[in-house]
């Protein structure tokens, strides 16, 4: 018997006002598994795998900061900062008049970020703790999200998407770099580990609100493509 034919009065109407928030619930897209190592993390031991000679958005980070055009004052969040590879250098780049949010949903990667902003005497890095449906963000606060390397592992990238789009100010930019996953091409764990390829992520974001911009720069291992947010 339908549950709802026990109801009666207020209990009946919280539940039809529910349903609509059940049902437009977001099925997780990856398992949480592919998280586990953020919760706890040793900073350390993840500097000396991302901040490493090899690693291709390493090897080529001037290039990418220089792809992305960035102008003093300009407010930034970096969602999936990590250890904090492209903070810092954002925050060198838009000046004490700009601002840059590190977001990460592990705790120990966001402190680690403020003490590295500490020592280099950057005072306009702003620590932010995430959830995996929600960045935490300000409505309109920020004119750019980057992400890189993060993309894959959003286990909620509607909702994810829906909180970038409104974090973001009229005519913000999404910049997004992810792993190319191409059967064939890719390596065995890349096709296992990443979800979406290029054209996937493409889809996603522009139902999301965002329109296509360009392919800043040609990446061999991975694609970085940029998106802007579409007038309603």
């Amino acid at each position: 018997m339908p549950i709802a034919q026990h109801l009666r009065g207020p209990a009946l109407i919280a539940l039809w006002l529910l349903l609509p928030v059940l049902s437009a619930a977001e099925t997780p897209a990856v398992g949480p598994e592919i998280n586990a190592d953020d919760h706890g993390a040793d900073p350390q031991r993840w500097e000396s795998i991302f901040e490493r000679s090899g690693r291709e958005v390493f090897d080529r980070r001037v290039e990418i900061l220089q792809a992305l055009q960035i102008p003093p004052g300009l407010r930034i969040a970096d969602v999936g900062a990590g250890t904090g590879l492209f903070t810092l250098r954002f925050a060198e780049a838009v000046g004490p008049s700009g601002r840059v949010d590190a977001v990460d949903v592990s705790e120990s990667f966001v402190d680690s970020i403020r003490r590295r902003a500490r020592a280099e005497g950057l005072e306009n890095v702003v620590p932010v703790i995430n959830q995996q449906t929600s960045v935490e963000l300000d409505p309109a606060s920020v004119d750019l999200v980057f992400l890189c390397d993060t993309y894959h592992h959003f286990e909620y990238p509607d909702a994810m998407l829906a909180a970038i789009r409104e974090a973001l100010a009229p005519g913000g930019m999404l910049a997004i770099i992810d792993d190319r996953r191409e059967p064939d091409i890719s390596a065995p764990w890349i096709l296992g580990h990443v979800r979406a390829d290029r054209r996937t992520v493409i889809k996603e974001v522009t139902q999301a609100g965002f329109d296509l911009i360009d392919e800043p720069l040609k990446l061999r291992e991975n694609f970085f493509i940029r998106f802007r947010k579409r007038h309603p």
